[in-house]
C-alpha cells in the first residue's frame, strides 16, 4: 500500500518538477542570453557595446534583441557606429523542412554611422578587430533570409564647418536564399531588393541577384537614385570644393556585375538644371564661378541641360579602378554627341563578369 502512494505521488511531482524546471529555465533564459550577448560585444578590441534587453519566444525558435549599441573605445564622437532598434533572429522552418537549419533575421529600424574622424582611428590603431566577426557570433547558425524595415546609413564628418551628413533613410530591404537553401542550380540564387530617401528627397532603388556561398561573392546588381536636390549637397560641395548649388536635381545610376573575383560595371552621376554658386562674392569667387561656368557651358549637354558623365569600373577586386581617360570621353560626349538618359543602361550583366574572369585567369 505504502509503495503504491510512493509511486502515485512520483507520478504527480516529477511532472510538477519538471514543469517548475521549465519555467525557471524559461525565465532565467533572457538574462543568460543577455550577458552572453554583452560579452561578445565587451570582447570586441577598440570596441564597446551593449544591448538593453533580451526576448525569448520558444514556440518561434527566436530571440529578441532591443537597443544594441557598438561604438569605438576611443571614438571623438558620442555617434554610436551601430544602433539596432530591434532585430529579431529566428530559424527558418520552411528550409527545415528541406532539411536546412538556416535562420532569418529582421532588423526594425537599425543605423549606420560612418564617422569620418572616428574611422581616422581605426585606420591608424591595428589593434581594432573585424566588428562584423563579433555580430557574427550573435547568430548561432546562418543567414538565409535577412529584412530591413526602415533602417539608416549615413556619412558624418564632424569637424567640417558646417557639418556633413550624407544619408540614406527609410531603408528598406529584403535578401532571400542567401545561404543557397532552393534554386540550387542557378548561378545566382539569391535574389536583394532595397528602396530608401537620399539626402536631397532622392528615391532610391537597389535591385539583383547574388551567390554569397563563394569566398568572392557573385552578384549583378543596379542601382538607382532619382531627383535628389542637388542643395542638400552643399554642406559636403562647400567643404571640398569651396562651391554651392543654387538649384538642380542630382540622379545617379549604376551597373556592377562580379563572377569568379572579376567586376565590371560603371557609375553614372548626372546633374540636371544645375546652378553653382561661389562660396562668397570675392575676386576668387568670381574666378572660380568662371572656371565652373566655362567647363559646365563645354561639358553639359545643351537641350537636355545636364551635365554627366559615365565612370566604368573594371579589374579583379584586389585592384578595382576607374578608366580615366573612357571617363573623360564620355564627359565630353555626353556634352556634344548625345545626352545621357536618365536610367539603368541594362548594358552589364553577370555573363559579362565571367567573360573577364576566363580572360584574366
Amino acid at each position: 500500500m505504502n509503495i503504491k502512494r510512493t509511486l502515485k505521488k512520483k507520478r504527480i511531482w516529477v511532472p510538477v518538477a519538471i514543469i517548475v524546471l521549465l519555467v525557471v529555465v524559461r525565465i532565467a533564459l533572457p538574462y543568460v542570453v543577455k550577458n552572453y550577448v554583452n560579452r561578445v560585444l565587451a570582447d570586441i578590441p577598440g570596441y564597446y557595446g551593449k544591448v538593453q534587453d533580451i526576448d525569448i519566444a520558444l514556440i518561434r525558435g527566436a530571440y529578441v534583441i532591443e537597443g544594441l549599441a557598438l561604438n569605438r573605445v576611443d571614438a571623438e564622437s558620442t555617434v554610436p557606429f551601430l544602433d539596432f532598434e530591434k532585430t529579431d533572429i529566428s530559424i527558418e522552418w520552411g528550409a527545415l523542412f528541406k532539411g536546412h537549419i538556416v535562420s532569418e533575421i529582421e532588423m526594425t529600424e537599425p543605423k549606420f554611422y560612418y564617422v569620418f574622424e572616428d574611422q581616422q582611428q581605426v585606420e591608424q590603431n591595428p589593434d581594432y578587430d573585424d566588428w562584423t566577426k563579433a555580430l557574427t557570433d550573435l547568430v548561432p547558425i546562418d543567414i538565409n533570409n535577412l529584412k530591413i524595415i526602415n533602417g539608416k546609413a549615413a556619412f558624418l564628418q564632424l569637424n567640417a564647418e558646417p557639418n556633413i551628413d550624407l544619408h540614406f533613410s527609410e531603408i528598406n530591404l529584403s535578401a532571400n536564399n542567401l545561404r543557397n537553401v532552393v534554386q540550387k542550380s542557378l548561378n545566382l540564387p539569391s535574389e536583394i531588393k532595397a528602396t530608401a530617401v537620399s539626402i536631397g528627397g532622392g528615391n532610391v532603388s537597389l535591385s539583383g541577384k547574388m551567390d554569397l556561398v563563394k569566398k568572392i561573392p557573385d552578384m549583378d546588381i543596379s542601382f538607382k537614385l532619382e531627383q535628389a536636390n542637388a542643395t542638400a549637397m552643399n554642406d559636403f560641395t562647400k567643404h571640398y570644393a569651396k562651391l554651392d548649388f543654387d538649384s538642380g536635381s542630382f540622379n545617379l545610376y549604376s551597373e556592377v556585375a562580379i563572377a569568379n573575383g572579376f567586376l565590371t560595371g560603371y557609375v553614372k552621376p548626372i546633374l540636371k538644371d544645375a546652378k553653382l554658386i561661389g562660396e562668397d562674392d570675392g575676386f576668387l569667387s568670381v574666378l572660380w564661378e568662371g572656371f565652373v561656368g566655362f567647363f559646365k557651358f563645354i561639358l553639359k549637354n545643351k537641350s537636355k541641360n545636364t551635365l554627366a558623365t559615365n565612370v566604368p569600373i573594371e579589374g579583379d577586386l584586389n585592384n578595382v579602378k576607374g578608366k580615366v581617360w573612357p571617363t573623360i570621353f564620355n564627359t565630353v560626349r555626353n556634352g556634344w554627341v548625345k545626352a545621357f538618359e536618365n536610367q539603368v543602361d541594362g548594358k552589364v550583366d553577370f555573363e559579362d563578369a565571367v567573360k573577364g574572369s576566363e580572360e584574366i585567369e
